[in-house]
């Protein structure tokens, strides 16, 4: 399965994995709000057994099969839609 990693601009250590190149509108439009702009950063082949930084392949594969995309947080941040980042006042 490919997949295509983006990182948010607004919310610093925060990534969304798709199924897709450029697949935003698989990600509910409130998310979109608070976290874009986007930038692509990453695509690659997952495989069930590969390694990957803070996420199990396994539960991304399924995330992505299931409803289109990932989202990774910062493992600091309580609630990362209202968490501080760039371009907040």
């Amino acid at each position: 399965m490919r997949v295509f990693v983006y990182k948010s601009r607004r919310k610093p250590d925060t990534y969304l994995y798709l199924a897709e190149h450029d697949a935003f509108d698989a990600v509910p439009e409130p998310m979109q709000v608070t976290l874009r702009p986007w930038q692509f950063v990453l695509e690659f082949d997952l495989t069930p057994d590969r390694r990957l930084p803070r996420i199990d392949a396994r539960v991304l594969q399924n995330n992505l099969v299931s409803q289109g995309f990932h989202l990774l947080f910062p493992d600091n941040v309580l609630d990362p839609l209202v968490a501080g980042g760039v371009g907040d006042g």
